[in-house]
């Protein structure tokens, strides 16, 4: 299967220090891949760069074959990239359903006059958008209101509002209960099977990486050291050394 999202060779440095150096990856779809590594390895940097926030100092991004490299954040979302962040991304004045059609409306182009431009068909559309979360029930709520966990499942929905062929993820279970993360994932999996969508996320926690990332890329000092399925990746000695004592396990796996 062709890659849907395709790195060469990107590089980003701050004065004198390489926060990436020469990284490669790719993306097929309806497959999950996971960018791991200790913190400041680079990871973030790595995302920011495919999302457009970041322009490379060298390499490329590739969108189906189009060359998105430098783009802006807006003109790669209307691609159809999706993407959550460490930290919800979500407008706590709004209820749960404002905050998917201002997506769908931002998406569309008309966010610059926001509600004298929203229909039916964007209600509609938002109220589809959170059943698929299992947020229906939650729609009219304050999103001020709302656990952390909904937050979560509530930024997905808007992620999701672009139609994405590419979601990324960037920590995507950060400050979930354990029972939360295992949900989330769960059901990030499922959509990306159900809408062949192509997932690359960043995750600390490796129960959550080793369970449900097809390919796991490993980071390290803003290079990739090792890349591969699960299993692979697990044993690789040098993964091993770079996260001794940081809680590599996944049921039988590495360390302690």
């Amino acid at each position: 299967m062709s890659a849907l999202l395709e790195a060469h060779d990107l590089a980003k440095a701050y004065g004198g220090v390489h926060a990436v150096r020469g990284v490669s990856l790719d993306v097929s779809p309806s497959e999950i891949v996971a960018l791991i590594g200790p913190n400041g390895a680079g990871k973030s940097t790595c995302f920011n760069m495919l999302n457009g926030q970041i322009r490379p100092d060298a390499g490329t991004v590739r969108l189906d074959g189009r060359d998105i490299t430098g783009w802006l954040p807006r003109e790669v979302w209307r691609l159809g990239v999706g993407r959550t962040f460490q930290v919800a991304a979500t407008f706590a004045s709004m209820s749960v359903i404002e905050n998917v059609q201002m997506a769908l409306l931002s998406h569309a182009g008309r966010a610059s006059r926001l509600w004298g431009l929203a229909t039916r068909a964007d209600r509609d559309r938002a109220e589809a958008l959170l059943a698929l979360v299992g947020m229906a029930r939650q729609a009219e709520r304050p999103s001020a209101e709302l656990a952390y966990g909904d937050l979560k499942r509530l930024e997905l929905a808007m992620a999701l509002a672009n139609n994405p062929r590419l979601l990324l993820m960037d920590e995507p279970t950060a400050g979930m209960s354990p029972r939360d993360r295992v949900e989330l994932m769960a059901l990030t999996a499922e959509i990306a099977r159900e809408k062949n969508l192509g997932v690359l996320f960043t995750e600390h926690d490796m129960d959550v990486v080793f369970r449900h990332a097809d390919r796991i890329l490993v980071l390290s000092r803003g290079q990739l050291i090792a890349e591969g399925r699960p299993d692979e990746v697990r044993t690789n000695p040098e993964v091993q050394a770079i996260y001794l004592g940081e809680g590599l396990t996944y049921h039988s796996g590495v360390g302690s």
